[in-house]
């Protein structure tokens, strides 16, 4: 309840009660308004600029920059797993798989190398965020590169692989009459004693003593280009072109059995032991030749020899005896 206030009229020597004007009650009221008004608008003010109130929507925003926040960091540990694998794969790309198939590796810089020309990235800029944006795209980008790179590498591998296992297959790696069958191994590549002039020459090849009719196989993938007796001294015989630059040569046979032509696989029985041509008994004379060169067949038997059987062979190949033809 608002206070009467009083004054003190010395005419009538009482005090008489103050009556406020209604122009001023009017005023006060006014200001009264005004200044609540004022104040509401600062508090309003006040409070849209700061955190402590949010609209829905303001909320609603918030909770979506969250979320790409924890996006972000997802993918951003996910990319550091994508380039840990792919750097571990790289390392085996160059140190491994291509130092084996005798490829050169894959310069650092080639698998690293950015993107030149056009700026790719402008429609990204000019965001609140857009370094970071463009910063992973790039990433994301360089990545997929490197992926790519990554992904041929593998291809010229397997192409790699598949020729060097062909190449594997063509070398004539097994000796061409089985140890259970063969009688000994007469005579080494080397110079030996001649049969019928006795005379110190260069055996080029080997001899296998067997009995006659023994199967003779062969010792590597290839094509048959000949197998006939029209050679001087071989009698009947067969050539296989292995590819490569390889060729093997089994003469002094009883009969064949395979035509000219022919593709055949290692192991595959091409023919049977005999004693036709120049030859002073029945025997295998088996020749290897790398780029029309006569080399020593004893350096390609690691496909089917024990170690105690090739150190027997060798120690038979290596005596200066008489050869068979």
């Amino acid at each position: 309840m608002s206070k009467v206030k009083y004054y003190y009229d010395p005419d009538t020597l009482s005090y008489r009660k103050i009556e406020p004007k209604k122009s001023r009650r009017y005023r006060n009221i006014a200001l009264f308004i005004a200044g609540s008004a004022l104040f509401g608008l600062f508090s309003l003010i006040l409070l849209l600029n700061t955190n402590m109130v949010n609209t829905p929507r303001e909320l609603s925003l918030n909770r979506e920059v969250k979320n790409y926040e924890l996006q972000f960091e997802l993918l951003d540990k996910k990319m550091q797993q994508i380039e840990e694998v792919l750097a571990n794969i790289e390392d085996r790309d160059n140190n491994i798989y291509r130092l084996y198939f005798e490829a050169n590796p894959i310069p650092e810089e080639q698998r690293r190398a950015g993107f030149g020309g056009i700026n790719r990235y402008k429609s990204l800029e000019g965001f609140n965020n857009s370094e970071m944006v463009i910063a992973t795209t790039k990433r994301l980008d360089i990545i997929k590169k490197q992926m790519a790179i990554q992904s041929k590498s593998l291809e010229e591998i397997a192409l790699l692989a598949k020729e060097k296992e062909k190449l594997l297959a063509a070398i004539p790696a097994i000796q061409p009459i089985n140890n259970s069958e063969l009688t000994r191994m007469a005579s080494g590549y080397g110079y030996r004693s001649d049969p019928f002039t006795k005379a110190r020459k260069m055996h080029r090849g080997m001899d296998f003593t067997a009995p006659r009719g023994t199967p003779i196989y062969a010792s590597g993938d290839g094509k048959v280009t000949r197998a006939d007796n029209n050679s001087s001294g071989y009698g009947k015989h067969i050539r296989i072109d292995h590819g490569y630059g390889y060729m093997s040569l089994y003469a002094h046979l009883s009969k064949y059995n395979v035509n000219k032509g022919q593709k055949v696989k290692r192991g595959d029985l091409i023919g049977f032991v005999g004693s036709t041509g120049r030859s002073e008994a029945p025997h295998l004379h088996y020749e290897v030749f790398k780029d029309k060169e006569r080399i020593n067949p004893i350096n390609f038997y690691y496909g089917s020899l024990s170690l105690k059987e090739f150190e027997n062979m060798l120690k038979y190949a290596n005596q200066e005896n008489q050869s068979l033809d």
